[in-house]
């Protein structure tokens, strides 16, 4: 009986002494992992207010939904999942949103400028700009029908950007499959990542001068259209994006169902009808990526359940925790 009355003193007192410890982790990730309940202590809203900005502006404007879960692709394939897409030129920085993908393409830093004012005023300097990414690419998805997933939380914000990886890691649509793939592998990915990953086509738009050449000049001055793209697709496509002009004009990634979350996408892409080379390969160039293509066009379910997998996987992305980095007080630079 005393044995087991001092056993549970010494448990009373491991907790009395790790309590200030597991409260103090969820401001400084000394842990150096990921976990969903990280804000739990420090700011147990946090979720809600994310979710609920999300919502209003996607509500407002349905593009919106793709354009911050596409923030999360942009932002995790440079210098991993740390906000440095965020940053602004300014001082020694020169801001990633300069690079081809995000020059005039890259949108919705106006909410999670909302976002993070929102978690200031609830808790000050404790809620990092690459957590709220993460938790709006998540919301998004969900709002467009898409799957949930649980997400990791506990990173912290870079104090840099890359302009130059922004220009060299992130997949272009005129890339070759074998191109695209190597890229995704060099952030730890696998066909099966890549395949599902792209099905996030599903939803948002594509400016024509992302797809023309495979208008009018796919074979090297022959004026030509590229013989995967569906002949009658491609005429349709052809009145709003002209040889000449329209380069800014915005075309449903998904024509089918442009702001809904699903797997038609795939279905798209079996009948010649992805909009991006970067697309249409999955389903041209690599027999074992046209096998995932079929499956996932096949089944939503299957779809969607890996789709939510790899999201965690990409979230896992090279993230600084305990003392690297900081919690950026504006989303847009660093602080000081």
């Amino acid at each position: 009986m005393a044995k087991i009355i001092l056993n549970l003193f010494f448990m009373v007192i491991s907790v009395l002494t790790f309590a200030p410890i597991l409260c103090l982790s969820s401001k400084t990730n000394y842990n150096g992992y990921l976990y969903p309940q990280f804000y739990d202590w420090s700011c147990p809203n946090a979720k809600e207010i994310v979710k609920s900005v999300v919502a209003k502006a996607v509500a407002k404007d349905p593009r919106m939904a793709a354009s911050l879960l596409r923030l999360q692709f942009h932002d995790c394939f440079v210098k991993g999942c740390d906000a440095s897409l965020l940053l602004d030129s300014s001082g020694t920085i020169v801001s990633e949103k300069l690079s081809n993908a995000n020059r005039n393409s890259a949108r919705g830093f106006e909410v999670i400028d909302e976002i993070k004012s929102a978690l200031e005023k609830e808790c000050p300097q404790t809620f990092s700009c690459a957590d709220i990414i993460a938790l709006a690419a998540r919301d998004s998805t969900v709002l467009a029908g898409g799957p949930s997933w649980e997400v990791p939380l506990g990173r912290r914000d870079s104090r840099d950007a890359s302009l130059s990886d922004s220009n060299t890691n992130i997949p272009g649509p005129n890339n070759t499959f074998n191109t695209i793939l190597t890229k995704f592998m060099l952030k730890g990915f696998d066909l099966v990542d890549l395949v599902a990953l792209s099905g996030s086509h599903t939803i948002g738009n594509a400016r024509c001068t992302s797809f023309k050449q495979r208008l009018y000049d796919q074979y090297s001055g022959f004026n030509l259209p590229d013989f995967t793209l569906d002949p009658f697709y491609a005429a349709q496509l052809s009145i709003m994006c002209p040889k000449l002009g329209g380069d800014q004009n915005l075309f449903f990634l998904d024509y089918v169902t442009p702001t809904k979350f699903d797997n038609n996408y795939f279905k798209n892409l079996l009948a010649f009808r992805g909009l991006l080379n970067s697309d249409e390969v999955l389903a041209t160039q690599n027999l074992a990526s046209l096998k995932l293509v079929k499956l996932y066009a096949e089944s939503n379910e299957i779809f969607f359940k890996q789709f939510a997998k790899s999201m965690v996987k990409m979230g896992n992305i090279s993230p600084l925790t305990g003392f690297k980095g900081e919690i950026r007080k504006n989303c847009r630079k660093i602080n000081n």
